[in-house]
């Protein structure tokens, strides 16, 4: 949606969804109540939906256990939420946005190509305002990085390098372990956490993609790299073979609980963060397989390769064998270099010879757990912003710059498995 919406002076949000990013995005408005305010929630889960209601100081009547009965009777907000598991996005976001709701949805769209043309047509249909959860583009970060480009200080882009380093034990968590370690379960590995990224990179070509390629497979977590004499859970692997394991739950989890952190991914585990708690979850939960004994399937590397409008071409690397930090980019102009590592922009000017060095640091790191860089925060000041002027191009993540992202996200996915150099859809 572009153009002018109905202002509301202190826009109220139903949260469908209170785990992590629902919270999160929750969390700022209590942080900054002059921006909008939490009134419902829905949320299956019953610790987490009581907790959240409490944390939010809701009536009983505006707390649900499903979208469905939350979004059954009359409006209660003007926006929602939309923060369910990548394969529950479209129903909530479809019904609510014909009901009048504005929409903030949590990338991916929706595992499928068809679910996320499906989404967008429908929203865009009910004339309500769609913005998509790539916090990357609402980073201080970003931000300045964008205004150096557009003001020429390395002339034309030709071509940009751009890494995603997951983090070793951040790929355990998550992708092995966790929700979003099976396609069928959840969505590819690309869409599932690199969507992002392909959408930074879109944003910073400034230009669209017009061809795409990509390599990429799960060499490492599986059955065939597990070491002999090795359990299938961690708590129960010899102590010679689970000490030196950088994958052991219980160095993750224990370790993290030892070092005084109990919010994520600890939290994810188990409602019960002390070590007793954590130990009975590793016990017989799913955080506590051995990670080459998981019924995982995504990607654990992976390249793309990019050709945009006018030349410009990009590659993208993601790797589940890393530190976790924030994202590693170079960008070379006809005049000039770029480096940076998602906080700190060094810029070298091939006219004067000089280097600038430039940080954005907002305090936070680049991870799900530091509010991604100041992204987390910049996405919610935009969306609440829009919906208070009524100034829908406040949002840069628009329903049309996130499909298209999406699709080279598709694209891609085809030509990894089918070895073939792929034409991006424009629409």
């Amino acid at each position: 949606m572009s153009g002018e919406l109905t202002p509301v002076e202190r826009p109220r949000f139903l949260v469908l969804g209170a785990g992590s990013r629902g919270t999160t995005y929750a969390d700022h408005l209590a942080r900054h109540p002059d921006q909008g305010q939490v009134v419902a929630v829905a949320e299956p889960d019953p610790y987490r939906r009581a907790e959240f209601a409490q944390r939010h100081s809701l009536p009983a009547d505006r707390v649900f256990a499903s979208w469905q009965d939350a979004l059954a009777g009359p409006r209660l907000a003007d926006a929602v939420t939309v923060t369910t598991q990548d394969a529950d996005h479209v129903g909530p976001a479809v019904t609510a946005a014909e009901k009048g709701y504005h929409v903030l949805l949590e990338k991916p769209i929706a595992p499928t190509e068809a679910e996320t043309r499906r989404l967008v047509e429908s929203v865009q249909a009910a004339g309500v305002l769609l913005a998509v959860c790539h916090v990357l583009r609402y980073t201080p970060h970003t931000v300045a990085l964008k205004a150096l480009l557009d003001a020429g200080a390395i002339g034309e882009v030709v071509s940009i390098e751009h890494l995603e380093p997951v983090g070793w034990w951040h790929a355990a968590h998550s992708f092995v372990r966790g929700n979003w370690r099976n396609e069928a379960a959840s969505s590819p590995m690309l869409l599932a956490k690199s969507c992002h990224d392909l959408d930074w990179i879109l944003a910073v070509a400034g230009r669209p993609c017009r061809r795409i390629s990509s390599f990429g497979s799960l060499t490492h977590f599986t059955r065939a790299h597990q070491p002999a004499g090795a359990a299938d859970r961690c708590l129960e692997c010899p102590s010679h073979i689970e000490s030196t394991c950088p994958y052991s739950a219980r160095r993750i989890y224990l370790g993290a609980v030892e070092r005084g952190e109990t919010g994520w991914p600890v939290d994810v585990i188990t409602d019960d963060v002390s070590r007793g708690g954590i130990l009975r979850a590793l016990a017989d939960g799913p955080y506590g397989r051995c990670v080459y004994a998981c019924d995982n399937d995504v990607v654990d590397h992976q390249v793309v390769s990019m050709e945009f409008e006018g030349g410009l071409t990009a590659s993208f690397t993601m790797t589940a064998f890393s530190t976790m930090r924030g994202r590693n980019t170079r960008i070379f102009g006809t005049h000039g270099e770029i480096t940076t590592d998602s906080r700190v922009i060094t810029v070298d000017d091939f006219r004067t010879g000089e280097r600038r060095v430039i940080d954005t640091a907002v305090g936070a790191d680049d991870g799900a757990a530091g509010g991604h860089g100041g992204g987390d925060a910049g996405l919610m000041t935009a969306f609440t912003a829009a919906l208070r002027r009524g100034e829908a191009s406040l949002v840069p993540s628009t329903a049309e710059e996130s499909l298209r992202s999406h699709l080279m996200v598709f694209a891609a996915e085809r030509a990894r498995r089918c070895g073939t150099v792929e034409v991006v859809p424009q629409r």
